[in-house]
């Protein structure tokens, strides 16, 4: 059964470039190896995440996600069973949350992920994607 999974949390430290690039590709290389897709928000001292693979491998990643100590105010936003992938093209896109463009009609400083529901904060992950706004997306 496949699942997808949002969660919000919030920075415990800088968001570094450095800090992005190891999540980045640590989360690339154990989800090409255990069939999870997703995005990756970044940016103004939070995470937004959207994870999609099978109901047991996600739990367990979710589990190890919580347990980070790179963030705080892990909340679980979304989780639904899903027959087909949303983010099947990546193994985990990134999108800066810090350098959206105001012209693409995303008004983050005044959207507060923590009490958006599951399906605004999907809406807001795919008006990113569409933007162009991805750092990095390879294929699985």
């Amino acid at each position: 059964m496949l699942i997808r999974v949002i969660y919000v949390s919030s920075a415990v430290g800088p968001q570094t470039s450095t800090m992005t690039k190891a999540i980045l590709e640590k989360s690339q290389a154990w989800n090409r190896a255990n069939g999870i897709t997703g995005v990756l928000c970044q940016g103004q001292g939070v995470f937004l995440q959207a994870l999609e693979g099978e109901r047991a491998t996600v739990t367990k990643l979710y589990s190890r996600i919580y347990a980070d100590l790179r963030h705080t105010k892990v909340e679980m936003i979304h989780c639904e069973s899903i027959v087909k992938r949303r983010y099947e093209n990546w193994s985990m896109a990134l999108v800066s949350l810090s350098d959206i463009d105001p012209e693409t009609r995303i008004d983050w400083p005044e959207f507060d992920p923590y009490s958006a529901t599951g399906l605004l904060l999907m809406a807001r992950i795919d008006d990113l994607l569409a933007s162009g706004s991805v750092i990095a997306a390879p294929a699985p």
